[in-house]
């Protein structure tokens, strides 16, 4: 059946393995994307929904990367909000209602459509690895599949176990079996092992909800989009979401089956993830509030099905039921199915180069929540970074790595081969300390440069970056040239109670004022035709005004991440041999023979290592 041999493997058709096949496919390689059902390739396992905080950073880089996330979110999407707008543009992210049919529909049909990218179906159950190298895989039917390598992308289904209050089986997903075998043959090849839990809610019929009791959570006035190409547009019609409360009764409900909760009653052992805990995990670890949030979300443009997100549970159904029934505006709730928990296996992450390759077997890439990850948006981007070296591998190319201040997807996987992950790691702005240079507006300008030269990114998408680019840095210019009377301005600078000006300015100054936004400044003389003349879009004025009110923020980071960089230009060979330097603390060198970084910078990371056992090392190695 497979008479060639493939330049890449892919294992399972999750979010990571349809990036990662993707990718792989779009550089050139040819791809076998094996999966145990065909029909959920891209499936969303929880809530129907791409982006939000940190996490639409992730998805504009995705897409400005060449990646398909972005593309299918907006054309599944119905709604579209961009949070935190009311704080500073480091903050702000994108994230949109998917229709969960055609997520999946539209993922399917993309990779269909991608060249050099075949399928199968058929549950992968043993890694072929010989002298430390990938060679292929082998199927439960026991066909071997060759190829030069091979990335596992399994998310929760490795030796997955779903727990309902005291009922438990094996599954990788509601209504799926768990994959086996493959763990087995890691541990055996010397990998590390851990377990990981993750859960979800209920999904019930949006026709016996009562949604007049419930705070009605609209789209934005004017939806923007992921993408920055011109194939999707924005929403011109949207669908609500609504917004209601637990109460002292549903938690006293809840507090009725803790004895039958597997995760106080010993069942489940692993860890969850702290930033979504379940219903239980609430009321138990947060009892001084009275109530929680719940956000009731429709799976779609015509499905009835809705997704109950804030009520993630692993309490028995009885007990789920009687709760929700006791929510305002769930009354007379009829079930879809019960929420669930899943345990699973994972690899913890320091095993792995920066490439997401694994460090004990040439070839073998590992990405998303096989390395402890939780989320969509985090498996998508380590599938994209894990097909892109693949297919650089094969092509014996140089490996391609994202730097902390180029991308939150060089943040993500930065943390994770350098410091591992005790539980689910979920991104968040704050994990990025150069998080005012790694905006959602300025994705493209980051990542199409580089994106092209790999082969993905199209030189329209390129040209396209540079005229926005051009436009804006253009418009910033005239903005400084351009004077403003101060009679003239004295009229905008009273309606937002801004100190008024004595004489004529610049209107780059006056703009520079942060009370004053771009619609104000459209009404200086000379601005609005400027505008017209040059054909500037949204997205431009966009950077335009960022560009000014930042512009001190933005070099300050910038001159922060040369110095650090410097630090990334020392490396250290590998194989280094850390227990030579008794100078320094038992633990750092532990730590550094274990994770065994690349570069100064990258040992200055590693928790446990201290500044002066960088400094120490910096003498041993003659700098």
């Amino acid at each position: 059946m497979f008479e060639k041999k493939y330049d890449v493997i892919v294992v399972g058709a999750g979010h990571a393995g349809s990036e990662a096949a993707a990718a792989a496919a779009n550089m050139g390689s040819s791809t076998l994307l094996i999966t145990m059902n065909l029909q959920n390739i891209a499936q969303m396992s929880c809530n129907p929904a791409m982006g939000g905080i940190a996490k639409g950073q992730i998805v504009r880089e995705i897409d400005a990367m060449g990646g398909y996330s972005g593309l299918v979110s907006d054309s599944s999407a119905i709604q579209f909000k961009m949070l935190n707008k009311s704080k500073g543009p480091a903050m702000w992210s994108p994230r949109v209602q998917s229709d969960r049919m055609r997520f999946a529909e539209d993922w399917r049909m993309r990779l269909e459509k991608t060249p050099n990218l075949d399928f199968y179906q058929e549950m992968v159950a043993g890694l072929i690895i010989k002298n430390g190298k990938i060679k292929g895989v082998r199927t439960s039917l026991g066909l071997e599949v060759l190829a030069d390598t091979v990335i596992c992308t399994n998310g929760t289904f490795l030796n997955g176990l779903i727990h309902i209050g005291d009922k438990q089986f094996g599954g990788g997903r509601a209504g799926e079996r768990a994959a086996t075998g493959i763990t087995k043959d890691l541990i055996e090849a010397g990998f590390e092992a851990g377990r990981m839990k993750t859960g979800t809610p209920p999904r019930v019929d949006g026709r016996s909800l009562d949604y007049s009791k419930m705070i009605e959570q609209p789209g934005d006035e004017k939806p923007a989009k992921f993408s920055f190409s011109d194939e999707t547009r924005p929403l011109t019609t949207q669908r609500s979401c609504y917004m209601t409360y637990t109460s002292n009764e549903v938690h006293e409900i809840l507090k009725e089956g803790f004895d039958r909760s597997p995760m106080f009653n010993g069942r489940i052992k692993s860890i969850g993830p702290r930033y979504c805990p379940s219903i239980e995990d609430k009321i138990n670890r947060f009892a001084d509030k009275d109530r929680h949030q719940l956000f009731v979300e429709p799976e779609g443009w015509n499905t009835v099905e809705v997704y109950v997100n804030g009520f993630s549970t692993s309490l028995p159904e009885d007990i789920q039921f009687k709760a929700l029934r006791s929510v305002d505006g769930f009354d007379k709730v009829k079930f879809f199915r019960p929420g669930y928990a899943i345990e699973y296996d994972y690899f913890p992450p320091t095993q792995l180069k920066h490439t997401l390759e694994t460090k004990l077997v040439e070839g073998l890439y590992f990405a998303g929540q096989i390395n402890g990850t939780t989320g969509y948006e985090e498996a998508a981007c380590q599938g994209l970074m894990a097909g892109i070296n693949a297919a650089l591998k094969v092509q014996v190319r140089e490996e391609f790595i994202l730097k902390r201040n180029e991308a939150y997807i060089g943040v993500l996987i930065d943390d994770l081969i350098t410091k591992g992950t005790q539980e689910p790691y979920r991104m968040f702005t704050s994990r990025a300390e150069y998080r005012t240079l790694l905006r959602q507006d300025n994705a493209d300008f980051r990542l199409t440069e580089k994106s092209f030269k790999l082969g993905l990114a199209s030189e329209e998408r390129l040209r396209k970056m540079e005229e926005k680019r051009e436009k804006a840095n253009s418009f910033v210019d005239f903005l400084k040239d351009l004077s403003v009377d101060h009679n003239e301005a004295n009229v905008v600078l009273e309606e937002k109670n801004s100190s008024p000006m004595k004489q004529s300015d610049k209107v780059f100054k006056v703009f520079s004022r942060p009370e004053i936004n771009m619609e104000d400044v459209r009404r200086f003389s000379g601005v609005e035709e400027y505008i017209t003349r040059n054909e500037l879009n949204e997205e431009m004025l966009e950077q335009t005004e960022i560009q000014i009110k930042y512009s001190g923020y933005i070099q300050k980071e910038k001159n922060n991440a040369d110095k650090l960089n410097r630090l990334e230009d020392i490396k250290i060979p590998h194989n280094f041999d850390y227990s030579k330097i008794k100078s320094m603390s038992f633990e750092a060198r532990e730590k550094l023979k274990k994770v065994q970084p690349t570069s100064i910078s990258h040992a200055s990371r590693i928790s446990g290592v201290s500044p002066n056992d960088i400094s120490v090392l910096l003498v041993y190695m003659g700098r």
